[in-house]
């Protein structure tokens, strides 16, 4: 393998060959004509190679990949040859004796073609050998969708690409009525999106590939809807962010994921009033190696705190999260501070708010697995509801400015003891709203693509084991975003929040989780009947249906982009801890009781 400067040198060597060639070329075809003394030879190749190498460096000519040769690579090498020509026509024109402006434009013409030439057969050269090293497999008769910027870069990556033998783009698919039957990169726009499923059986289409990468969500399922009942693999190329950063190329192409089938664009943050509150302050993150909380900590790195507390509980957790923060955010002032603690110990929590004195504080800390929390309901208590009181406590008597808790759809209505433990944490964090200068809000999401209790590693690891899919009901069903989604959602409600709000995402419409577990086989590459889906059973504290708010509860009044305030009923935070301490020490009385009263608060 050739590392980078060889291949410049070599391309310096062929360069200067060919340049050195052109003039005395140039020479014996010319000699018939005139009459040029050797010495004069001499001196115009060395002037004619030394202004070339002058001007191919500044126009860059020599570090280009030419594999990729295009237009781009053809002008920069005219610019280096044109200026090279003129710089040697003034340099011969200086010395006294005879010269000879055609036998330097005929020099000129001749080796900004051979040059030229040289890239052009290097890139032919290369597409045809990796076309062979991949020939023994049959190529994948692809479409592409997008006749775009993105599917001419799709194209020339993939066409240079040692994937290129796999790979046989028959054409590509495009909305604009402009573009139907014209040609793009030598292959035909055969048709829009409503042709798909003709062009798909007439070409017999084996994959498409979604060459825009800015495509919304709503389109992509559009998209997959139509070609479901198709045999056809389906894939992307990555997004900009992952191209500009040079990551990952346009030729490496991504699955659909289940997170781009739920058909609703993710909620975006409003930039400058979280830049206002997050910028040169301190941050305290509780449950910070948790799914949400660490993705929190990444969003919130992005606007340069001045100080950023991981706490946690679990070490190796937080050790990961503090890892990869330094190592993605090293040109950062930010300090990040590592701290191993338990919500629970009520001490502990006090002693980091006063060493710290945090100016907002993210509490994601929280045990959120419902059937595990049936099984020990008092672990739930502890954890979600004194834990809670301890955090919120602390930041009260710390001055914290804001104070945002992470609340779950779950709480609303609750039949188990893991959403009316959230619950009541919410009265707890809304009832301390009056008690000082702190800002208290709820955030209340639905379900987590991606999280440790999501179903998605769940199914995934079903059919990794070639199935059976196990989902508890066929006609149950949630509501779900992704775990950046619901990161930022939980910062733009702090820096919206006024205090004693909680605060809900218009999260569309629920999807049922047979359906998700039928998207998830196909984007796997199977066909459904290949994979069984069985029934197991609603499982302890499970429901059908989630909501996120009551009708009662609901107000019209967006405040932010599909950011709603409900109308929760206030509650005495003091009440609220009675009752928890008075519980009883049998697990199953403590369920009933603590279920019970979470579902009063909602009458």
């Amino acid at each position: 393998m050739w590392t980078r400067k060889q291949k410049i040198t070599t391309i310096i060597l062929v360069d200067t060959l060919l340049t050195g060639f052109s003039v005395l070329a140039s020479y014996y075809f010319m000699k018939p004509f005139l009459t040029l003394p050797k010495e004069f030879i001499i001196y115009a190749v060395l002037v004619s190679i030394g202004s070339y190498l002058i001007f191919g460096g500044v126009f860059r000519v020599f570090t280009r990949i030419n594999r990729y040769t295009n237009l781009k690579e053809i002008i920069a090498i005219f610019s280096a040859n044109t200026s090279a020509f003129f710089a040697t026509l003034f340099l011969i024109m200086l010395p006294k004796g005879n010269y000879s402006r055609r036998f330097v434009l005929f020099s000129y013409i001749l080796s900004t073609l051979l040059i030229i030439a040289s890239r052009l057969f290097w890139r032919l050269y290369i597409e045809q050998k990796n076309h062979h090293l991949t020939k023994s497999q049959k190529p994948k008769k692809t479409l592409v969708i997008g006749a775009g910027e993105g599917g001419r870069i799709l194209y020339n990556s993939l066409i240079g690409s040692k994937t290129a033998g796999e790979i046989e783009i028959i054409g590509f698919i495009d909305d604009d009525p402009n573009k139907l039957g014209t040609y793009l990169s030598g292959k035909k726009i055969l048709g829009n999106l409503e042709d798909l499923p003709e062009i798909i059986k007439k070409f017999q289409i084996e994959m498409l590939t979604l060459a825009i990468p800015s495509l919304p969500k709503s389109k992509i399922r559009q998209i997959y809807q139509i070609i479901e009942p198709l045999n056809v693999q389906i894939n992307m190329i990555p997004s900009i962010e992952e191209l500009a950063s040079g990551k990952i190329s346009a030729s490496r192409l991504k699955t659909i994921d289940v997170v781009d089938l739920l058909g609703r664009e993710e909620v975006q943050l409003d930039m400058e009033s979280i830049r206002d509150q997050l910028t040169g302050k301190i941050i305290l993150v509780t449950g910070a190696g948790g799914s949400i909380g660490s993705e929190i900590c990444r969003q919130v790195m992005k606007f340069t705190p001045k100080k950023i507390i991981l706490l946690g509980h679990g070490e190796n957790s937080i050790y990961l999260i503090e890892r990869e923060l330094r190592n993605t955010y090293k040109k950062k002032i930010t300090e990040i501070v590592p701290v191993i603690a338990d919500v629970q110990d009520a001490h502990k929590i006090q002693e980091v708010m006063a060493e710290f004195k945090p100016d907002i504080v993210y509490h994601a800390a929280a045990h959120k697995h419902v059937p595990l929390m049936e099984a020990n309901p008092r672990e739930s208590v502890k954890n979600n509801v004194f834990g809670t009181y301890n955090v919120a406590i602390a930041a009260r008597d710390n001055c914290v400015k804001n104070f945002v808790m992470v609340s779950t759809d779950k709480a609303n209505n609750p039949p188990n003891v893991m959403g009316a433990t959230k619950r009541m944490a919410e009265m707890i964090v809304t009832g301390l709203n009056e008690s000082g200068q702190t800002k208290f809000s709820a955030v209340r999401f639905g379900n987590v693509l991606g999280s440790r209790g999501s179903v998605i590693p769940v199914f995934k690891d079903q059919i990794e084991k070639g199935g059976p899919i196990t989902v508890t009901d066929f006609r149950m069903t949630r509501y779900f975003m992704t775990i950046p989604e619901a990161s930022r959602l939980v910062i733009q409600s702090g820096a919206l929040a006024k205090g004693g709000e909680i605060f809900v995402l218009d999260m569309g419409e629920p999807v049922r989780i047979v359906d998700l577990a039928k998207n998830m086989i196909r984007l796997s590459g199977y066909k459904e009947d290949e994979i069984e889906i069985i029934e197991s059973g609603i499982r302890p504290g499970e429901k059908l249906y989630e909501e996120l708010l009551l009708d009662k509860e609901r107000n019209d009044e967006q405040i932010f982009e599909k950011i709603f305030v409900g109308n929760i009923k206030g509650f005495s935070t003091q009440e609220v801890m009675d009752f928890v301490k008075k519980l009883s020490l049998d697990n199953k009385e403590l369920a009933k009781q603590v279920v019970g009263y979470a579902n009063k608060s909602n009458q």
